[in-house]
């Protein structure tokens, strides 16, 4: 290796360092400030006009009410899946931050 591919390399890992460093200051805070937006009030709020609406939607196309309510349920509990982040867990990193906020 010259010296030339040595500086390069050496270049690069401070380079890779400090994007790292600013990666691992500003994630866990968009992520806390992502589950703030989800866990809200008005979250709550929008989530279940959402299920009710389906639900009525449901009845008033004709479905069976018991029937309206399991889809209801089956819809509600796959927002509140994607909301929790097992839609989209960003290769554990949503599960990882819980873990590290539980253990503070």
């Amino acid at each position: 290796m010259t010296r030339d591919d040595s500086d390069d390399m050496v270049k690069s890992v401070d380079d890779l360092r400090e994007v790292l460093g600013v990666v691992s200051e500003k994630v866990p805070g968009l992520l806390r400030g992502l589950r703030d937006v989800l866990y809200s009030v008005e979250a709550a709020e929008g989530m279940a006009g959402a299920v009710a609406t389906f639900y009525k939607k449901l009845v008033d196309a004709g479905i069976p009410r018991e029937d309206a309510m399991d889809m209801a349920r089956g819809y509600m509990i796959n927002l509140r899946d994607i909301v929790r982040g097992k839609g989209f867990d960003l290769g554990g990193v949503i599960r990882k931050e819980r873990e590290r906020e539980e253990e503070s």
